[in-house]
């Protein structure tokens, strides 16, 4: 597959790994001309890279790798490219780096990820804060600390555009899984970018987003949504994870049950945060769960 332009400065090659959890596949953005960035380079896969590379215009050279998050989807193939071409990673941190307090005690105490992919062995060249900004060449991008789908989440404004990563997706709603999500951080992360003003979103997965300011409203009022759900699913009694989950997504294909209910459980523990529901006898996925009385 060869590079596609979708505006000046930004053409796109989707890798060969879909699913039920990367749509058509991961998106890899290549930013400027000449001495390019290289954004996302995707998983461990050769041929991908291969493709990528083939598809730079004569003379053009990658001179940085910039990645959004440490899932293996995204980062695993930095280390490769990086060594290819002699180019620095740059991202937020490790793959554990950003995690809330909260999440590093839930760590601390066994919880671990839940199959989604994590990249443990990531570790960039040179770190982003927030508001960094990168310049080389015709191309520049400001780095956002936008954790919520994963603790190290970077997102990368450029222009008028943001690259958004997994945090914000046009054909789906993001999958945050305790300990490396946090739905408290999702929502702060959601008005990071509502206070951008970005006219595109150029997402991991997917469409570029064209009307950045309803999607926001939109996954916002989703996740409302759900935690209404999950405390009218506790209305019928204390129930773990796995139980809220059986409740409330009747319909969902066997192959996303497991994420959904990594989502409950970032609900609850979101709502046991806030002091709203009860985690017996621990906080954890198979803890009971029970609506605290309502003043």
């Amino acid at each position: 597959m060869a590079l596609e332009p979708l505006a000046e400065g930004i053409r796109r090659i989707v890798a060969p790994n879909p699913s039920p959890l990367t749509f058509r596949g991961t998106n890899t953005y290549v930013l400027g001309t000449g001495r390019v960035a290289v954004l996302d380079p995707g998983p461990d896969d050769p041929a991908h890279l291969a493709a990528l590379m083939e598809g730079l215009a004569p003379g053009e050279s990658v001179a940085a790798v910039l990645v959004t998050h440490a899932h293996l989807d995204h980062s695993a193939a930095a280390g490769a490219l990086a060594l290819g071409t002699g180019a620095p990673v740059f991202a937020f941190g490790p793959a554990d780096a950003g995690r809330s307090e909260l999440m590093q005690q839930l760590a601390a105490q066994g919880l671990a990820e839940g199959g989604e992919g994590v990249d443990a062995a990531f570790r960039p060249d040179q770190t982003l804060g927030h508001g960094a900004r990168l310049s080389i060449g015709d191309w520049a991008v400001t780095a956002l600390f936008t954790p919520g789908h994963f603790c190290n989440h970077l997102s990368f404004r450029m222009n008028d555009a943001i690259f958004t990563g997994d945090l914000v997706m046009g054909w789906a709603s993001t999958l945050i899984s305790p300990p490396d999500g946090d739905l408290g951080d999702y929502y702060e992360s959601l008005d990071v970018l509502a206070a951008e003003g970005a006219e595109v979103f150029y997402p991991g997965h997917g469409d570029p987003v064209t009307a950045p300011a309803a999607r926001l409203s939109e996954l916002r009022a989703h996740r409302d949504l759900r935690t209404r759900q999950v405390l009218a699913a506790l209305a019928e009694g204390p129930a773990d994870a796995a139980q809220l989950t059986a409740r409330i997504y009747t319909d969902t294909p066997a192959a996303l049950r497991a994420a959904a209910e990594r989502n409950v459980f970032a609900h609850l523990v979101e709502l046991a945060r806030a002091g709203r529901v009860n985690a017996a006898p621990a906080l954890a996925p198979r803890a009971q769960f029970r609506r605290m009385t309502e003043m």
